[in-house]
């Protein structure tokens, strides 16, 4: 599967760049103990220090807030997947353990302050393009809705797009049933390629621990 980026997005956002990480033979099931005590005493850590901060204010957020200004979406609005879950921590509504390859995303989200997607590779078609949402075009998402992604960066195959860092699509999730995925690591643009490609081995290699298999990542800018 080839994965490439869109000139329109490098033209809006000249550092912008992807963590690609494709997955095959995994085992998705129950998150182990270890995972789900890290993921909650995580959020614990989140909460304490977010008690005089505005979520907006944290340097990844506000990085990816005005990544979506830059394609033309109000982040006031449509707000970057990883705000939406501080703002939860803030809330103190934590987020629960869902299966072990949505924790892992959700961990590693929290902790670099970007969005993450894993996507069930079979569910797509072809190769991949990340580009900007065009205008009427929309597709049901995890979050239950009809989601517009006009102005939007999102992931596209044959089918169309299926994946966002705002929300993902309800077309390719990773299940239980999942053996092979593709993870997408939406790096803040601001770091250096050393850190990134860092940043995704490690994920990479948590991933490949807990599930079984075999990654192979990538850095694409």
């Amino acid at each position: 599967m080839e994965i490439k980026i869109s000139p329109e997005i490098k033209t809006l956002i000249p550092d912008f760049k992807l963590g690609i990480i494709q997955y095959k033979n995994i085992v998705v099931s129950e998150s182990p103990q270890m995972l789900k005590g890290r993921l909650r005493l995580f959020q614990e850590s989140i909460f304490f220090d977010l008690e005089d901060k505005n979520v907006s204010d944290l340097v990844g957020i506000n990085e990816w807030r005005q990544i979506f200004k830059k394609t033309g979406k109000d982040p006031n609005r449509y707000r970057p997947s990883v705000e939406a879950l501080y703002r939860r921590i803030k809330k103190q509504n934590y987020i629960e353990s869902v299966q072990s390859a949505i924790d892992i995303n959700n961990f590693f989200s929290l902790q670099y302050q970007i969005p993450i997607g894993v996507y069930d590779t079979k569910q797509i078609s072809g190769n991949v393009t990340i580009r900007i949402g065009n205008e009427n075009e929309e597709y049901l998402g995890l979050n239950g809705r009809k989601n517009s992604v006009h102005q939007l960066i999102v992931s596209s195959d044959e089918e169309g797009s299926f994946g966002s860092p705002f929300v993902d699509s309800a077309r390719t999730p990773v299940t239980e049933e999942t053996t092979s995925a593709l993870q997408i690591v939406y790096l803040r643009p601001s770091l250096h390629i050393d850190e990134c490609s860092k940043l995704t081995e490690s994920l990479m290699n948590m991933f490949i621990q807990i599930h079984g298999g075999e990654g192979n990542f990538e850095i694409i800018d």
